[in-house]
């Protein structure tokens, strides 16, 4: 699993969202923007997705700046003005060029496959007609049934906040200014929470705002810091 995860991470990561290749043709815009962004930072080029979703959200994955891959999603296109996308997209390729993205895609794979495992453990308990002279445990499957679930939980926890504050310093450096990054972070803040997002819980840390709505104890094991804390620390960088 974990040979596959590190050579498939970000084609998973994509199936895992639903996104499709997003083409030249039908968003020049991005793309001049990428090309721009890639030169000034020694980058190889992505590929581009578009994630069909109407919260606007974006997320960055592969093992390493040459398989790096930026998905947007339609939200995202229709709500930021040019220079909020450009902050958007840097700060996504500081991801790949920190190579964040292997970690998260990596460990969204496996969160995935553990909770898929766990669902047909469920299932196999509900209508396999288990008989005591088969063997096992059920009490150890009823356990897995239980725990696995958490896996995507345990994920966000494992992945460190700072990557995203430092994502966001080198995104801002990136674009030569912190005013469209920050005025993003808190329209894609507002509308996650007006906006609904289908996604699996385990891909939720790739995205640059938290998809999911998080409140009360389950906003401890976020992955992603206070947006008001790094909209802060952006408006102190000097330019």
């Amino acid at each position: 699993m974990n040979f596959f995860t590190y050579y498939f991470s970000d084609k998973i990561a994509i199936k895992m969202t639903r996104s499709r290749p997003l083409g030249r043709t039908e968003a020049p815009g991005i793309y001049r923007i990428v090309e721009r962004l890639t030169r000034k930072a020694g980058l190889p080029m992505p590929a581009l997705f578009l994630t069909p979703s109407p919260q606007p959200n974006a997320f960055a994955t592969g093992r390493n700046p040459q398989h790096g891959a930026v998905a947007v999603t339609e939200g995202l296109i229709s709500l930021l003005n040019e220079t909020e996308i450009e902050g958007v997209i840097a700060h996504e390729l500081a991801h790949i060029k920190n190579r964040d993205t292997l970690v998260g895609t990596i460990a969204a794979s496996l969160a995935g496959a553990i909770t898929m495992i766990a669902s047909i453990a469920k299932w196999g308990m509900i209508f396999g007609g288990r008989s005591d002279d088969e063997g096992g445990n059920p009490l150890v499957t009823l356990i897995l049934v239980i725990v696995a679930p958490l896996a995507a939980l345990l994920v966000q926890m494992a992945i460190s906040r700072t990557g995203e504050f430092n994502a966001d310093a080198v995104g801002a450096r990136m674009a030569g200014r912190a005013d469209g990054l920050s005025s993003a972070l808190l329209k894609l803040e507002q509308a996650a929470k007006r906006v609904p997002m289908q996604v699996n819980p385990a891909a939720s840390h790739m995205f640059i705002i938290n998809p999911l709505t998080a409140a009360g104890f389950t906003r401890l094991f976020s992955t992603h810091p206070p947006t008001g804390e790094r909209v802060k620390r952006l408006r102190q960088m000097p330019f």
